[in-house]
């Protein structure tokens, strides 16, 4: 598909949900957050390098959440945008890299979470993806500050009292430790599971 149409930068169109996942809206990345910031679409992908998994720190001018550690990426499917395709986008866009092997492990993710008199409200389907190197990374600015590889089982131990995590992580790690406890072997969701809005 073309999304030659929408520019992609501070007035990256976002899709607004309604509570059942339906599309009804776009808003610009800008504008959507708020104190009372409307349910939209948005994934994460957790990224497997090295033995471990790659963490990001957030930039520290961003809106919301800025400098905490999260997940390799985030980001928001544009309208009509496949998620395969929207993963593949921001991890160039933001990191600077490729992805192989990517797997859709949470369709049904979603979560509130509030810093600063902003929120984050989003239905947020967890991905899981591997890249070769993190060596050369080319990080965009005023998105991202800092990378680390750490092991998973330090991320988990991290979950339980680390301020520093981003909330939707803290969310995210035990419903995938019910998945199992080795991230490559967490099983392929069934897409169906993904909001209407959002195809595979």
């Amino acid at each position: 598909m073309s999304t030659t149409s929408v520019h992609v930068g501070a007035d990256e169109l976002v899709v607004l949900l309604d509570d059942d996942g339906r599309a009804v809206g776009t808003s610009t990345k800008l504008e959507v957050h708020s104190s009372n910031t409307p349910l939209h679409l948005a994934f994460s992908c957790h990224l497997l390098v090295d033995g471990g998994v790659l963490l990001t720190q957030r930039a520290a001018t961003k809106r919301t959440f800025p400098g905490v550690w999260t997940n390799a990426f985030c980001g928001h499917p544009l309208p009509g945008e496949r998620l395969r395709d929207a993963v593949h986008r921001r991890a160039r866009d933001e990191l600077g890299l490729a992805v192989t092997d990517l797997r859709l492990v949470l369709p049904g993710f979603r979560y509130r979470a509030e810093a600063g008199g902003l929120v984050e409200h989003e239905w947020c389907p967890v991905l899981v993806a591997r890249t070769e190197s993190v060596e050369h990374l080319d990080l965009a600015p005023g998105e991202v500050d800092a990378t680390a590889v750490v092991p998973w089982a330090e991320l988990v131990r991290r979950t339980v009292d680390d301020p520093s995590l981003s909330p939707w992580v803290r969310e995210q790690v035990p419903l995938l430790l019910a998945l199992g406890r080795e991230p490559d072997r967490w099983p392929e969701a069934d897409p169906a599971g993904l909001p209407p809005a959002l195809t595979w």
